[in-house]
């Protein structure tokens, strides 16, 4: 195996000259990148911008003992993607920031880019620039997405009206249960080094948990469909805790039906195996990173036969509450029992 480099030996500006190879620009709107004190964007006119950061911490929001940094990197570009995906819009530019503890080397930071590079290029934004630093601890991740839609296109929270279909992309519950099976096989290696980690039968949820995919393409067949979503965001705390979001925003109650809530085989088998409630997982899980929407009902023959969109419930006037309806027909309210920061 040939040695690996410490950051020490090449310094700050080596490594962003060695980061920068192979990063290129796609959008027509980013006129300088990487190499300057600044990169120079030209937003298209017409078009709303928007913004999203978010800050990836080891030990809070990733485990790299089972954690490739290869895909680190990816679903540090796709949860921001979806943010701008839940305005809406569409992702073009993004900066990195990357803050690394001494026992990195400068291959591993060369193969956290790789996952970058590889998310920028499936979701077609590009690198424009970051900042990188050393650490006393361990790995931060700063990534910062900007997006555009056409005028008046973006979608907050705050739009959703009494009787609006409520949606959901995809399916959920997996991304929590990937990370169950992770933290199973991570203790099963702590107690014995020598056992080798069982992903066979997981390689759905686990893969729901490792590298999530942001929902531009929902947005694009929105469009084709001339259909603007009334309010919308994305699934990273939770299916309850999002739509508490939405209802808080738009000034609603809701009702979502259990019997509706799209669960995949995989994350049933695996709910079943940790005896966990699927539903439960769906509501409280977070990190599926799907889209939540809401359509007007008009929307509803457009959309019903969609193979990737769930009608699982509608808005209600504000007094009734955001509750979950059982298959018995009994009303449950929701709870933001998801992620929370601190």
């Amino acid at each position: 195996m040939a040695d690996l480099t410490p950051l020490t030996a090449i310094g700050e500006f080596a490594l962003i000259r060695r980061l920068q190879q192979g990063i290129n620009s796609r959008q027509p709107g980013t006129v300088l990148g990487i190499g300057d004190d600044a990169a120079i964007i030209a937003p298209t006119p017409g078009a709303e911008l928007v913004m999203t950061t978010d800050l990836l911490v080891e030990g809070i929001h990733f485990d790299l003992a089972f954690c490739p940094l290869r895909h680190l990197g990816y679903k540090a570009v796709a949860v921001n993607v979806s943010d701008v995906a839940a305005m809406n819009a569409l992702p073009t530019q993004l900066v990195v920031g990357v803050s690394a503890g001494p026992r990195f080397t400068v291959e591993a930071i060369e193969e956290l880019y790789a996952g970058l590079r590889l998310a920028c290029e499936a979701y077609n934004v590009d690198l424009v620039g970051g900042d990188t630093t050393a650490s006393r601890g361990g790995l931060t991740l700063a990534v910062t997405v900007l997006g555009e839609a056409p005028a008046g296109a973006a979608v907050r929270r705050s739009g959703g009206k009494p009787t609006d279909l409520l949606c959901v992309s995809g399916d959920l519950g997996g991304a929590f249960l990937g990370l169950q099976v992770l933290e199973r096989e991570k203790q099963a290696f702590l107690a014995d080094p020598d056992t080798q980690p069982e992903l066979a039968n997981y390689e759905y949820v686990v893969q729901r948990q490792l590298r999530p995919e942001a929902r531009l393409d929902i947005v694009h067949e929105l469009r084709e469909l001339g259909i603007r979503p009334t309010s919308m965001i994305d699934i990273s705390d939770g299916l309850a805790s999002e739509v508490l979001h939405l209802c808080a925003a738009s000034g609603t109650g809701a009702r979502v039906f259990s019997e509706f809530l799209p669960l995949a085989n995989p994350t049933l088998e695996a709910a079943a195996e940790f005896n966990l409630d699927p539903i439960t997982c769906a509501l409280t899980g977070g990190e599926d990173y799907e889209l939540l929407f809401t359509v007007p009902v008009t929307a509803h023959d457009q959309i019903k036969n969609h193979p990737d969109i769930t009608v699982i419930g509608h808005l209600t006037a504000p007094a009734e509450g955001a509750n979950l309806i059982t298959r018995a027909g009994q009303p449950v309210a929701l709870q933001a029992q998801g992620w929370t920061s601190f």
